[in-house]
This record gives structure tokens, sequence and C-alpha cells, in this order.
């Protein structure tokens, strides 16, 4: 009865997203052509299909599953597509393409994976699965470098950024080993740190591998989201704050070095300080999303009324300030709700968990979406210094929207079959 309530709230909030994100696209329509869009019919069916058919497969493969998650997601991913067919028409063909094999992921994860115990067991694979996906990108003749980042692998046509997938493949190592591990990391366990170390050796080996790569490929925001996910997934395992301090202490002496080693972290910080001076050059991409914030204000400049194409990259990078000139202040605290819901959810979700390993692996998955909004959020806003990460669900990026639906299709199978009422 509990599972067929879930899903019957489902339908409703699908049905809505689908609603909001059908109006968008007429309104975004009508504010470029003054007419409404040939496709809509087209464009409404496929985005009901696409729904229709992750419901389907929560009914059949998940149905105690969470009901609020897979509609928040679909709707971001829905205004993201809006945005994107108004900036570049050309690239919205490819997300609607990328959506499909998002969601065909998410049901594929589904039906591999029937039990989150079933990953556990294999976390050794996981971390040498994450380490070759985060050192493919520098292998000579198929590794890419884009915007000054090597992040990218080309084989023939396809072109993949494997560091999206291996963040949810050293989140399961980390989940899987903290689990065996926590009692003797935590404030109890070992009295000496030469033992402490030797427990955490295969973290610190996985996660110093990922800072080093990431440090070769000039990514500034992948590091900083992997050691996010390190230092906070130990922080929750042992419930010891003094790791929180230690990776404090350990991300300012590398934000100092990186600083001190790297043009390229030395103009981004200055940038993000006073991007003024260098507004013609290295600044403009971040003057250009101030004034489209400025010009929105708190309602907006309405759907394809703004100039948002005047934003480098602003379909990837930059898309919440698009998002903010022409939805507005409104908007945009409308965009920051959803991803505060699904942070919330996913979060709540871990403390329903039965099994400890569920637990560390739904708050890990939420760690990332959680992290990885915020670190794009506060680059756009000025909050943080701009990096290349990409906004979950609504930016522009085939390798994004096939690794977010993977980890949205973990969580929900984690809550699926929790049985705890917190």
């Amino acid at each position: 009865m509990i599972g067929a309530a879930r899903r019957s709230t489902e339908v409703g909030l699908l049905i809505l997203g689908a609603f909001i994100t059908g109006a968008a696209y007429v309104l975004a329509s009508l504010g470029e052509t003054a007419s409404i869009p040939a496709n809509i019919g087209p464009f409404l069916v496929a985005i009901l299909g696409l729904f229709a058919l992750a419901h389907i497969a929560l009914r059949r493969l998940a149905p105690n599953a969470d009901m609020v998650l897979l509609p928040v997601a679909g709707l971001l991913n829905g205004i993201g597509y809006v945005f994107i067919a108004r900036l570049d028409p050309a690239l919205a063909g490819l997300q609607a393409v990328w959506t499909a094999v998002g969601v065909a992921v998410f049901i594929g994860t589904l039906t591999v994976i029937r039990r989150s115990a079933d990953i556990e067991r294999y976390r050794y694979t996981f971390a040498l699965l994450g380490i070759l996906l985060l050192l493919m990108p520098l292998l000579p003749g198929i590794g890419r470098t884009v915007n000054g980042a090597r992040l990218w692998v080309r084989v023939g046509s396809f072109t993949l950024q494997p560091g999206e997938f291996a963040k949810i493949a050293l989140a399961v190592f980390f989940a899987s080993y903290l689990v065996e591990r926590r009692e003797l990391l935590g404030p109890r366990g070992v009295t000496s740190w030469w033992a402490r170390l030797g427990y955490l050796s295969p973290l610190l080996a996985a996660w110093g591998m990922s800072l080093v790569v990431m440090i070769a490929q000039k990514d500034l925001g992948s590091s900083l989201l992997f050691f996010s996910l390190f230092v906070t997934m130990l922080w929750m395992a042992t419930g010891w704050l003094g790791y929180l301090g230690i990776g404090a202490g350990l991300f300012g002496v590398g934000a100092l070095f990186s600083y001190s080693t790297f043009s390229h972290v030395q103009d981004r910080v200055q940038v993000w300080l006073n991007p003024w001076p260098r507004a013609g050059g290295s600044g403009y991409q971040i003057v250009q999303a101030m004034f489209a914030f400025g010009a929105g204000g708190l309602a907006g400049t309405g759907l394809a009324l703004g100039s948002p194409q005047r934003i480098p990259a602003a379909e990837t990078d930059l898309i919440f300030a698009a998002i903010g000139e022409e939805l507005g202040l409104l908007g945009a605290a409308a965009i920051l709700m959803a991803f505060l819901l699904m942070v919330g959810t996913g979060l709540r979700i871990a403390l329903r968990a039965d099994r400890p390993f569920d637990q560390l692996l739904a708050a890990g998955l939420t760690v990332i979406l959680g992290f990885q909004s915020f670190i794009i959020l506060g680059g756009v806003t000025r909050l943080l210094p701009l990096t290349g990460i990409t906004l979950p669900f609504v930016s522009y990026g085939g390798s994004s929207l096939l690794s977010n639906y993977l980890l949205l299709a973990l969580l929900l199978r984690v809550s699926d079959g929790q049985r705890k009422v917190v």
C-alpha cells in the first residue's frame, strides 16, 4: 500500500513537472518568435513518454522507492533543456538524445542492481575502476584538452568525460571500505596514528591519485569535489570532527600550493576577487554573468527576452546566470530550492536506511550532488572562484546527464530497501 501511494504521488508530480516544462518551452518560443512552436505536440509526448518509462521502471523494479527525487530531477532536466534550446538550438537535439540515454541508464541500473548489497562486495573493483576513469584523459591519443582542462576522452566521434563516473565509483568504494573500518578509524579506535594511517592507506591512495590526476588535468572544480567527498564521508562514517579540521588544513595547504604553482589558478582567484580589470579578457565571462543577474532583477526579463547569449559557455558552465536573467531572483531561488529538496531527500534516505553501507552510500551520493551544485552555483554568483563543472541535470553535457541519472538510480535503489521511519 505504501509503495502504491508513493507511485501515485510520483505520477502527479511528474505530470506537474511536464506541464511546467511544456509551458516554459511555449513561453520561450513566444518570446523569440511570437508564435507557439510547431513541435509542441511531439515535445510534450517525448517528455511524458520519458517520464512514463522512468515511472513504470520504478513501479516494477523499486515500488517502495522515494517519490520526490525523480520528479524534481525531471523538472530540472526539462528547465535546462528549455534554456539550452533557447541558447543553442543545435545543442538542444543532442541534449534530447542524451536525456533519452540517461533515462535508459536509469532503468538499466535499476534492472541490474536489485539490491544495494550487490555492489558492496566489489569495493576494490570500484576503487580500481574509479582510478582508471580518472587516468583515461591523460592517455595519449584519446585524451583531449578543452579550455585548458584535460578532462575528455575521444574515441572516433564519441566524446566522454570519465571523471563524471569516477566520482560515483569512488563513492561506492569509500562507503564499502569505511563501513568495515569505521570503528578502527573513529575517536575510540586505534590510538596509534601509524596504525590509523595504515587503515587509511587505501582511502588515501584513492584520494591522492584523484587529486594528482585532477591537478594534472587542471580541473579545480573536480579536485575540490573529490576532496569534499573523501573528507565528508570519513567524518560521517566515524563521527569524529577532527577529520574535518585535518581536511580543512590539507585543503588550505593544497590551495596555497596550487595558487603559487599554477598560473591558471592565480588567474581564477584574481578574477574571483576583482573581475573588472580583466573584463575584456579572462574576467569577461563572470562580468557578463553579473550583468545578467542584474538585468533579471526580481522577476526576470522573461523567457527569450533577455540576452544570455552574451555569456560565453552559457549553456554549460553559466546556465544558472541565464536562468537568473530571464526568470529573475524568483526563478533562480526556485532552482536552488529544487536542489535543496534533492539534497534533503537524499540525506533522509541515508537516515532511514537499515544497513550501514546503505547509509554511507546514500550520504556519499548526496554529497556529490550537493557539493557539485554548490561549487558551480557559488562560482557563478562569485561566492567561490568559478570552476568548469556542470550544474546537475540542468547544464548541457552527455557525461553529466548519464552520471547523474546513474546516481539517481542508486539513491532510489537504497530508498526502496529501507524500513526505518525517521
